[in-house]
Formats: structure tokens, sequence, C-alpha cells
């Protein structure tokens, strides 16, 4: 890359959001010529020059037509919002403008300029000389706010007079395409978005300093802990603590199954009794003794083929969804490798809710390029989701895409029904990865192309087979078994159906007649308990949030990980405590509210109750929506907001002292069993990972529950100094807690870690 100045004018303006973006955007329009811009810390004066930290930076480009460009970026957001009056200890407040974002000072001393300062000054210098201005920011509600106040702020005023650049790849032919069609600036996008942000900070700000000034309150002012709730947090959390009071409630109450071996020609052929439960022991009792011994006659089968059609293009939440079974991914984390994966020009932008391919591209070559496509071979092992036997290191796709091509003469893909206005679903672009991916990063990017792939294939078709077993004459039976004969798409992505679609030893039951006679080898009874509903893992609760309409595509999952940092929620090993055993295959783990995430909503809920509701949330989210297409006045949703926080924020203060006492008992048990459990023990998968403190050398390190015991001798050791909490989160490579240390320093000092000193993330 070459450097240059600052061009002379005319020349168009262009901003962006991320450093990465305005580099492959430049690249992209810089035909003739590109470098990037030197000397932009003389715009920022001459006080701040030489701090250190990271600089504004921009890239001049010229195309073959001589359009010259200075394409600039932010960091995300360069402006946040605050309150006016700048007492944290007062509430409601509703009086809020648009600051500069001070992120982080760069150099360390007080009197340092913040980076995002840095930035403004530097964009506002280079608008000055600017003939146009063009919004390339991300074409989503933060994007278009992002850049909407940037132009009014940074630039005096000049949104309305910009031009909208839109585009959901940053291949180098999608970039131009879309500059060469710029669109008039989306008002009401944006709008819709500063709305969302004032609501958001409103809620939070007022609701955050309720609880904190509650617990402090009642402490003398004493104690501090930092404590918030929000218009989103609150419904998410109350799910959680809804479906974790079920679990603690639930009564269990004994029932009995029975199960049955028949044998024909050699073939073991497993039965169930056809009532799932018998409530009665005698009953189950007098069931066995008299089908004991019985040989079983074939009175009915039923064969039924089944078409399971090809899934629809991956959208963001079922990316994350998909993510997470398949890998354990956070929603988070697999966003914020989405996000990776485009900025790299490799997949379509991911912060999207539709089903639907755009029939502009095509298919035909980006199924061809994506055959031609080799990973490095240190990442040859990054465990892709195919059942193939074929590694992943060399044109991993080749044969895949050879057979769809040649298979479809008309690639039509399967499309869902929902849609989004501003981008279409995830897809692969076909080009070849040439930035720095990690074995993760390798993960995600082939299964959004596998997934891409499925959705032109044809129909899967499974057989299934239910057949009728008369003992006695009046006991029924019933075996049955799901069969996979034609795999159809399966061929390219092999879902979570397929594990319930195997064609192994029952396959027999589809060569029985009627009229033939089983030989009874034994028949069983088991005693089980009704269990309580499962626990929400992330990705299940990432999809109640959906279902019931609350967040949007693009913050669900931060308000999930919102949650574990507050110590809201916390993961919860597969043990589940329970006086009885639990029937699920070891699957009882998932998302456990704490104590303190329990009193937070019963507080909200007698005091505020409005505020854990997702009624308000819902219908709060679909104001915005209709600001966004028209529908609505940003003034009148915002003046309705207000009114429905401060009605139910007053009776809270009448009570803030008892409601911060509860606080405080909650917070002080939810710290006593953190101490002690970290996680599920990924070693035995059946102990709990705790904190142990060594007799002989007094230092601390982490064990399994069965250690003592000597079942199990998983360890890990600890720093000595420093408090330790939970995060909530498993490291995606080892499956080992991640840590959090804190020296009771400022936040920068605290460090996360994985515990697992074998962690292969750590060989990276």
């Amino acid at each position: 890359m070459s450097l240059g100045s600052i061009p002379e004018p005319p020349y168009s303006l262009v901003v962006c959001e991320k450093p990465a973006v305005a580099l492959r955007i430049a690249q992209a329009l810089g035909t003739s010529t590109f470098a990037k811009i030197t000397g932009l810390g003389k715009e920022i004066g001459p006080a701040q020059r030489g701090k250190g930290g990271l600089q504004p930076s921009a890239f001049s480009a010229i195309s073959q037509k001589g359009q010259t460009f200075v394409v600039c970026s932010a960091l995300g957001h360069l402006y946040g919002l605050v309150d006016i009056n700048g007492n944290r200890s007062v509430y409601p407040v509703f009086d809020v403008k648009w600051v500069p974002i001070p992120k982080k000072r760069s150099g360390g001393g007080p009197k340092t300029e913040a980076i995002s300062e840095r930035i403004i000054r530097s964009i506002s210098s280079l608008s000055k000389r600017a003939t146009c201005f063009i919004h390339a920011c991300d074409y989503d509600q933060e994007g278009e706010v992002i850049g909407h106040n940037i132009l009014e702020y940074a630039c005096n005023n000049m949104y309305e007079k910009s031009l909208r650049a839109k585009f959901s790849t940053l291949t180098d032919q999608e970039i131009r395409n879309s500059f060469d069609n710029l669109l008039q600036p989306s008002k009401k996008l944006a709008e819709a978005g500063r709305s969302r942000h004032v609501i958001d900070f409103i809620y939070g700000v007022n609701l955050s300093r309720a609880l904190t000034q509650a617990f402090k309150n009642s402490n003398n002012g004493k104690k501090y802990h930092n404590l918030s709730i929000g218009r989103v947090q609150g419904p998410a959390l109350a799910f959680v603590v809804d479906k974790e009071i079920s679990i603690r409630n639930h009564i269990p109450v004994p029932y009995w199954t029975i199960n049955a071996e028949f044998e024909k020609n050699g073939h073991i052929i497993e039965a169930h009794y056809h009532r799932q439960k018998i409530e009665a022991l005698s009953e189950a009792t007098s069931i066995v003794d008299a089908c004991s011994n019985q040989d079983g006659k074939v009175t009915k089968i039923k064969k039924q083929k089944i078409i399971h059609r090809a899934p629809f293009p991956f959208n963001l939440s079922e990316l994350q969804k998909e993510a997470y079974r398949i890998f354990k991914f956070s929603p988070s984390y697999t966003l914020s490798i989405a996000e990776k994966l485009y900025i790299n020009t490799l997949i379509s932008y991911p912060r999207t809710s539709s089903q639907k391919l755009p029939s502009s591209i095509d298919y035909r070559k980006i199924i061809s390029d994506l055959s031609k496509i080799s990973f490095p071979a240190s990442e040859s092992n990054f465990n892709s989701i195919s059942r193939s036997a074929e590694p992943p290191t060399t044109g991993p796709y080749s044969k895949l895409a050879t057979d769809l091509l040649s298979n479809s003469k008309i690639l039509s893909p399967n499309e869902g029904s929902k849609t989004d206005p501003a981008h279409p679903a995830i897809y692969p672009t076909g080009e070849k990865p040439r930035g720095r991916l990690n074995a993760n990063d390798f993960k995600l990017l082939d299964l959004i192309i596998r997934r891409f792939f499925a959705t032109f294939g044809q129909p899967a078709i499974s057989l299934q087979t239910l057949v009728t077993i008369f003992v006695k004459n009046d006991h029924i039976f019933e075996a049955d078994n799901k069969t996979l004969i034609n795999k159809g798409w399966m061929h390219y992505y092999i879902p979570n159906i397929s594990k319930r679609l195997p064609s192994g030893s029952q396959s027999y039951l589809q060569e029985l007649r009627t009229g033939d006679t089983l030989k009874n080898i034994a028949v069983r009874m088991t005693d089980r308990f009704t269990q309580p509903p499962p626990r929400f893992n992330q990705s299940s609760l990432l999809e109640e949030m959906e279902r019931q309409k609350i967040g949007t595509k693009a913050t669900r999952s931060e308000i999930i990980t919102i949650l574990f940092k507050r110590n809201y929620i916390s993961n919860t090993p597969s043990s589940t405590g329970l006086s009885y055993p639990r029937q699920d295959n070891g699957q009882g783990g998932g998302i456990v509210a704490t104590d303190l995430g329990i009193e937070i909503v019963q507080s909200m809920r007698k005091y505020l109750s409005t505020i854990v509701s997702a009624d308000l949330t819902r219908s709060m989210e679909e104001l915005l929506e209709g600001i966004e297409f028209g529908n609505d006045r940003s003034d009148s949703v915002i003046k309705y907001a207000k009114a429905k926080l401060n009605e139910a924020i007053i009776p809270f203060k009448e009570k803030e002292i008892e409601i911060g006492n509860r606080i405080t008992v909650a917070l002080n048990i939810t710290k006593n069993k953190q101490q002690m459990v970290l996680g599920a023990c990924p070693v035995c998968g059946k102990g709990s990972l705790k904190i142990i403190k060594s007799r002989r050398t007094k230092k601390r390190f982490v064990g399994c529950s069965n250690y003592s015991s000597g079942v199990c001798k998983a360890t890990a050791p600890l720093p000595q100094k420093g408090s330790i909490r939970t995060t909530g989160e498993i490291c995606s490579s080892c499956r080992w807690p991640v840590l959090e240390n804190s020296n009771f320093r400022p936040a920068k000092y605290r460090w996360k870690f994985c515990i697992n000193l074998k962690c292969p993330s750590k060989k990276e």
C-alpha cells in the first residue's frame, strides 16, 4: 500500500463504519490509484500529537473514470447519549443529548484526547474541502445512525445532502456497483435508529440507577455494586427466572414405562408398550407378569414415506442457533466470527433476518468458485460438519459443487418467508480466504457454505415403519423405525434430523409381515419421574427472544452476554441437584438464573411490573418499526416511552430501602454459590469444577468435585492474587470454563482466561 497526502478538491468524502471496511472500499474504488493518507495527525492539534494510541486513518482512491474519493472510518459509534444533568445518583432523568463517546484514552494520561475525538477532528477536517458526501456505513439501523451522526455533527449537517451506498458483500464488483448507483439517505431508518437509542438509554439509565441507588442506600452508602436492567434485559431475564422457578417448584411424580424385546430369524426387535406412561406400580407389574414369556403377533404394519425439503438459507438467528448446536459457539461469538468473515469478503452481510437469496447473484458462478477454494493445511483439522471422509484441505467443496451443478439444470433455492428490507439471507461470496482465519473461523465458514449448497438440493426422503404387536390379544406393543432412503440435500449438509434417521439393525422391521409370530425375549419395566421443563441454553433463549419479538437480530446476543456479566444468569452443569434421577441423557445443563437475577425480576415485578413485561417491549418494537416505515412519528413514540417509564418509577423510589435489602441478600448468596461451582467437569462429565484450597500449600486451584474421592483428577491452576469470578462462558476450543481475574483495579486490568493449560487456543 502506498502512502499519500490529502488530495486536492474536488473529492467525495466516504464515511465508513470500520477501518477494515474503509480499506476494502478504497481498494475497490481505487482502480487507477489507491493510497493511505498520511499527516492526519496534523489536524488533531499539537497538544495531542505524539501521545500514542490509535491514529485516525483514511485512504485516497481515484477510479478509472477520474473520480476522487477520500474514504474515512469511524470505530463503530463515535457519538452516544448522555444525561444532561450529569448526576449519576439522580433519577428519573429524561433530558439527553448526543456527544462524542470517550471510549478510552489514547496515551493514558487524564488530559489525553479520547480516540473518538481524534477521529471526529480528522473527519471534520477532511469534510471542509469535500464536494460530495457518501454514507457507506452498514445498511441497517445501527449503521444508519453511525453515519447520520458523523455527517450531522462532524461534517456540519451534511446528512440530508449526502448519498447512500448500499451493498451486502464487500466484493469489488458489488462495491463498485453500489457507488455507480448511489441512493438517497434513508431518513426514516436513521430516525428509527436514533429513537431506539433514546428509548433504550432513558430506560437503561433510569432503571439501572434505581437498582444501584436502592442497593447503595440500604447499605448507607458503604457498598456499591454495578446493577443494570433495561427495556430488553428485563423481559429476557424474566424468561430465565420464570423457567428456574418452575423447575424449583416442580414436584416429581413417579410413573413406569414398559419395553419388550422380540426375536425373528435372529433379529432383535425392540418395542414399547403403547401407553407411554403407566401411573400405578400395580398395573405396570400386572402387565409385565401377563406378557412375560408370551410370544407376540404382528397385527398391523404401516409404512410411510416422509419428504424432508431442503433447509432455508441462514439468517443471523438461525446461524447463531445452528452454530451453538454443532459447535457450542455462543450467539455473540458466532456474530463476531460472521462479521470477520464479512469484512474478509467471504460471506454477505450477517445482520439480516431474511431467508431469501438475491435473484441477482450468479448462483452457478458462486458454486463454481467455491469448488476452487483450498483451506490452509494448518486448518485441515477444524472438524467440518460433513460426514464425508474427504479432509477439508485442498478443494473440500470440489466434488459437492460438481454434483450440484451437474444434477441441477436450474438452480432454485428453497427459501423461507422471512424477509429483510436491507439485506438478503447470508450466503458465501465464492471469494478465496485471504486474511488470517483461525480454526473456528473456518468452521463457521464451512457451515455457511454447506448450508448454501443444501438450499439448492433435492428433497430428502425417509421411510417410517410402524409395527403393531399384540401379546395375549389384549396387550399392545409398538416398534418403529425411520430410515433415510434418499439423502437428497443431506448429501451437502448434515442437520440434526439425520441423527433420528439411522439405517441399522432396526431396519429389519421393513421385512416383517402381518401375521408373523415374534418370540418374546424379555419384558421389562422402568421406574421414572416426571421432569421439570428443560432450562434455556443460549440458543433457545435467543429463539425465545425472537419468538416474543423483543430486541433486534443485532442486539439479542449482546443482551444475553450482558446478563452473564451482571451475574444475573450463569451456566449450570448437567447435574441438576435434584433429589431424583433425571432421564434426559445428561442434557439437564443450561442457563440458570442466579439468586440475584431472581430477586431483580421479583423486585421489578412487584414495583415496576410493566418493565419486565414482554408486552411493553414488544409494543415498543412495533412503534419503532412504525417510525422506520413512516407510520409513526419519533417524537410521539419517545414521549409515550417516557410517560410509561415515569409512571412506573415513582412507586419504586418509595421502597428503595426494602428493595436494596433484598438485593443485598441475593447478591451475597449468588457470590457464595459462584465461588463454589464454576461449571461442569469436561473430563468426567459427572462432577462440577470448584475452587479448592490446598491443605498443604494453601494455594487455590480448580478441581473436580470428584477429586477428593479419586474418581476424577481434573485440575487447573489459578492466579493467586485478585478475585476470581465466573463469566458464564465456556471455551469453544476445549469446553473448560472461562473465568475473569480482577485485582480491584479499573476494568482494563481485568482479564478473561480459559483455565485449561492444554487448551488448543493457547497454542495459536
